[in-house]
């Protein structure tokens, strides 16, 4: 109030003094001026070079006055009661793992840049304490084995430099003209977002010129690896723990809206300790509204429930469920459920175990130009248990669904002996062990 009142005082001489008008102003703008460092240095910040970013936030509070990683160095912050940050801190602040090994000095740097810990933390500002620790870098990855080539990616066995885990580097070719696949883009939207023990966990991600790189924990196999380890025959408590952690991770990604849409053994990743986790989310898509139709080229064959590969483009969950149920039958049987060669040999197949459909058992069916082409015969369904007799003894306790955590940290949850594993390490059949074979 007081510096108001000098305002206006001075203000009210100046229009009665002879001076111009503008003149006086423009002292009063010089003086305003050359009071605010003074004021600022009474509160213990000194700003330096203050402007707006592109994205509307000022540099004081992201550190860069563009989208350009920047170390954040905009704001020194005198603050006489500062407290000792230590790795914790910063591993709580900045969601890091707990085992990372930050830089030489960087505890140091933090604390003198960084805003206090009672106030929110800017994107920009987290963006560049992350670029300074090592994270968006190809150099803080070494690339040990190849492990599989795709058509648009190649996936590298690699270790990281900030906590020397093994981690999975999957490289995205970028084309360009054409920039990066929209799987690519779907899969990073989504896992960003999608935080589960049964869903792969993304680290990291880099962009170059040339690539796309995608930095994901790593897991030893995945589920057919693991089958065929077991020679197809999988231990019945073994099943209940893979179907459970397949229906909980899943049910995770359907409570938020996402649909997976390529549910099939070679998607399904586990690790040394028997954690499956869902990963490839590249067909995965956000079940918004209004949009209600969706692609009907998604799901792997042998997992496309009948309505999709009759050409329907409006589904849901089930369309997941669907290989939920394909893959459980694998697990327990040791072999695939509806192996077929084409779009009409998969509905062959499908309708000779659970009949052809009707529509009394499918409502609208026969006027559908899809199946009115087949001209299939008249199938009759099949008990399902006669393909899957010890399909009976799978049962999982409902209690096990308010676990959030890995199911093996409940006490005496853990993997047996396969019976068709070949291997002379282990221990009898029955006996409970700590590690997957």
């Amino acid at each position: 109030m007081d510096r108001m009142k000098i305002i206006k005082r001075r203000l009210s001489m100046s229009l009665r003094s002879t001076r111009p008008v503008d003149d006086s102003l423009s002292e009063l703008a010089e003086q305003m001026t050359l009071d605010e460092p003074s004021a600022a240095r009474e509160n213990g910040i000194v700003h330096e070079n203050v402007k707006m970013g592109s994205d509307g936030e000022s540099d004081q509070a992201s550190g860069t006055s563009s989208d350009e990683v920047q170390s954040p160095v905009r704001v020194r912050m005198r603050n006489n009661h500062h407290r000792r940050i230590s790795n914790e801190d910063i591993n709580k602040r900045l969601s890091l793992p707990a085992d990372i090994r930050l830089p030489e000095g960087y505890l140091e740097k933090f604390a003198m840049n960084s805003p206090p810990f009672d106030k929110p933390m800017s994107r920009r500002l987290r963006r560049a304490s992350l670029s300074e620790i090592g994270f968006g870098k190809l150099e803080t990855y070494i690339k040990l084995d190849k492990l599989g080539e795709g058509t648009y990616a190649t996936v590298y066995k690699g270790r990281s430099k900030l906590t020397d885990n093994l981690v999975a580097l999957k490289e995205i070719r970028l084309e360009h003209e054409e920039g990066a696949p929209c799987t690519a883009i779907r899969e990073v939207s989504l896992l960003k977002d999608l935080k589960h023990a049964n869903i792969v966990t993304l680290h990291d991600i880099i962009h170059t010129d040339k690539c796309l790189t995608l930095v994901f924990e790593y897991l030893e196999k995945d589920l057919k690896q693991y089958m065929d380890d077991c020679g197809s025959i999988m231990s019945v408590h073994n099943v209940k723990i893979f179907l459970f952690q397949l229906l909980r991770g899943l049910a995770y990604c359907h409570r938020r809206k996402v649909l997976h849409r390529d549910l099939k053994p070679q998607n399904l990743l586990i690790n040394d300790k028997g954690e499956l986790k869902l990963a490839d989310f590249g067909l995965a898509r956000a079940k918004s509204v209004p949009t209600k139709t969706y692609s009907n080229e998604v799901v792997t064959l042998w997992y496309r429930p009948p309505d999709v590969l009759l050409g329907s483009t409006e589904y849901s969950t089930p369309i997941d469920m669907w290989g939920v149920g394909c893959i459980f039958y694998e697990m327990m049987t040791g072999r695939p459920l509806f192996p077929g060669s084409t779009v009409e040999d998969e509905l062959h197949l499908i309708f000779r175990i659970l009949g052809t459909p009707t529509e009394l058992t499918w409502p609208g069916i026969t006027t559908s130009e899809e199946f009115k082409t087949y001209k299939f015969p008249r199938y009759h369904a099949e008990p399902l248990v006669n393909h899957a007799p010890r399909s009976v003894c799978v049962c999982v306790n409902h209690w096990l669904s308010s676990i959030s955590s890995s199911i093996f940290s409940v006490k005496n949850i853990q993997l047996q002996r396969d019976p068709g594993k070949r291997s002379s390490t282990f221990p009898e059949s029955g006996e409970h062990v700590n590690r997957l074979y």
